[in-house]
């Protein structure tokens, strides 16, 4: 331990400019807000060590604020599932075996509706559909499939949900799954309809996007801002 005279600092060590900075004045030691909470930068000294001038803050800023973390997050490019249902459309009204069929595709907010005079007419229009949104680059992973109704005068009509984001159950699902891949020092939490991933090396990081990518979690995901 440094001796300490009534100022609170090392009677033998001089008080520098870079010493004084980091401290906030004599006797006071700077804390500061961070995503780990509020702590002294001496806190994360290891025992027994005292870095030189300033090299303390530096140390604990690079280890708080510039771990490697990367997103997980599950999101449909609207304007793509658009442009998949306008061509989806117009084949429908071109191709000879929809020919008075009233086969259509509307898109809301958040879900298409299919309509067709007959439930064979349908599941075609699907697959039509299908094919338009995989050209696209749209998973088909981002559909939530209804069951088939029966709509006026004998036609069918199916709702299908675009599903967006990350629900709280595929979070835990994600997290369990990271969890398990027994990374040292890598953790993940979820932030709204996202995760956010953190670890102390970037190699593990990239291990963890690799097995999330073959593993099935029944949503798109998509693998964002990847910091070191």
């Amino acid at each position: 331990m440094w001796p300490h005279h009534p100022g609170g600092l090392s009677a033998s060590r001089p008080v520098t400019a870079g010493w004084r900075s980091m401290c906030g004045g004599p006797g006071r030691i700077r804390t500061f807000e961070g995503r780990t909470g509020r702590f002294t930068v001496c806190s994360l000294w290891p025992l027994g060590y005292r870095p030189a001038d300033g090299e303390g803050y530096c140390q604990a800023r690079r280890y708080c604020f510039f771990m490697p973390t990367f997103d997980i997050v599950s999101e449909v490019d609207m304007q793509e599932v658009r442009n998949a249902v306008d061509q989806a459309n117009r084949e429908a009204t071109t191709r000879f075996d929809f020919k008075g069929t009233d086969s259509t595709i509307e898109l809301g907010d958040k879900e298409l509706i299919l309509n067709s005079n007959t439930e064979d007419r349908l599941r075609a229009l699907y697959q039509v559909l299908q094919e338009k949104l995989v050209k696209r680059s749209v998973s088909l992973k981002s559909l939530d499939l209804g069951k088939i109704e029966e709509a006026s005068r004998g036609a069918a009509r199916q709702r299908i949900g675009i599903q967006a984001g990350i629900s709280s159950d595929h979070a835990k699902k994600l997290n369990k799954f990271i969890k398990d891949l027994g990374r040292k020092g890598v953790s993940s939490q979820t932030q709204g309809d996202q995760l956010r991933v953190t670890g102390k090396k970037r190699d593990d990081l990239q291990a963890v996007i690799a097995a999330c990518k073959e593993e099935d979690f029944g949503i798109p995901l998509q693998f964002n801002n990847f910091r070191d």
